[in-house]
């Protein structure tokens, strides 16, 4: 059997070339529409990185023997209104935990250590020492137990910090989401890597930021609903709690949001996964997903069945 399979872009062909006498590889973009007698044939969609506009989306209905739409994010809640019914879809679970837990890593230090302060200072060509607070010995509760999580943890541990971890179930060594505003009450740092729903949207409210203790420090790398924008705005423009966030809601967000310029702030644009180890991770699961299919097993990471 030949499976045909549409791939967004030339560098990924490219990538799975070697794949080519048991599968079709068909280059789409999802910009203009398939040939007939192609669009029959294919089976499986993988979605470019950082699609996120509808237009391109309502192509999938072109496709009548559509089975799989494999997506390289991690999230999953943008496509699920877009998929066409019995479709099964997959995310990207895992291809951009590496890049995501090093940013966050990467936010906590230069908000603990003063990075935006130091480089003001170099700029003004003044001498900047002041004591600031170390990332040792800090507690950081780190709400989520999936695989950006858990690189979290991972990269976490070196710097021995006190490392408590909080998800919507308990398990060993997690607690249950139950217990949010009781562990948070004994945060420095609180760390987000939850999928954006229902169920966690504005999971971060005033009700919850409020349990914080002063001066602690709320790292973003989930999606930005799962933070009340508002509620976080006025913790710190109070200089009650600090942030450092690489998502916002809304997103992008405009230039003359007040949030650009709250203080003790740090933001970057959605950059988590944004890396050159990106494509390879991708074409690896691609690679991985195919061999399942054309073995007759089922995916990876399929996350609903439309």
């Amino acid at each position: 059997m030949v499976l045909t399979v549409t791939v967004p872009d030339q560098e990924l062909l490219d990538r799975l070339s070697d794949l080519s006498d048991r599968v079709e590889l068909v280059l789409w973009d999802l910009l203009s529409p398939l040939p007939p007698d192609v669009a029959e044939r294919v089976r499986v969609v993988q979605i470019g990185h950082y699609w996120g506009a509808p237009d391109r989306w309502v192509r999938l209905y072109e496709t009548p023997n559509l089975s799989y739409v494999m997506l390289p994010s991690a999230g999953f809640e943008h496509a699920i209104p877009r998929v066409p019914p019995g479709v099964t879809l997959c995310n990207g679970r895992g291809v951009h935990s590496s890049g995501t837990s090093e940013l966050a890593l990467a936010l906590i230090l230069a908000s603990q250590r003063g990075v935006p302060d130091a480089l003001a200072a170099q700029r003004d060509g003044r001498w900047y020492n002041p004591e600031l607070s170390s990332l040792a010995d800090r507690r950081v509760l780190v709400v989520g137990a999936g695989s950006v999580a858990q690189a979290v943890v991972a990269r976490l541990v070196p710097f021995e910090v006190e490392i408590t971890q909080v998800a919507r179930t308990a398990r060993d060594g997690i607690h249950g989401i139950g217990e949010l505003v009781a562990l948070l009450r004994e945060a420095d740092i609180v760390v987000v890597t939850v999928p954006g729903s229902e169920s966690t949207f504005h999971l971060l409210d005033a009700t919850t930021l409020a349990a914080l203790p002063d001066g602690a420090l709320v790292v973003n790398v989930a999606r930005g609903p799962v933070v009340d924008t508002d509620a976080l705005l006025a913790e710190l423009q109070s200089g009650r709690l600090r942030a450092a966030l690489d998502v916002t809601d809304p997103e992008p967000l405009p230039s003359d949001h007040p949030l650009w310029h709250a203080p003790n702030t740090i933001i970057t644009a959605h950059q988590g996964g944004n890396t050159d180890a990106t494509y390879p991770r991708v074409a690896a699961l691609v690679r991985r997903q195919l061999e399942h299919l054309l073995a007759g097993e089922e995916p990876e990471n399929v996350v609903a069945r439309l």
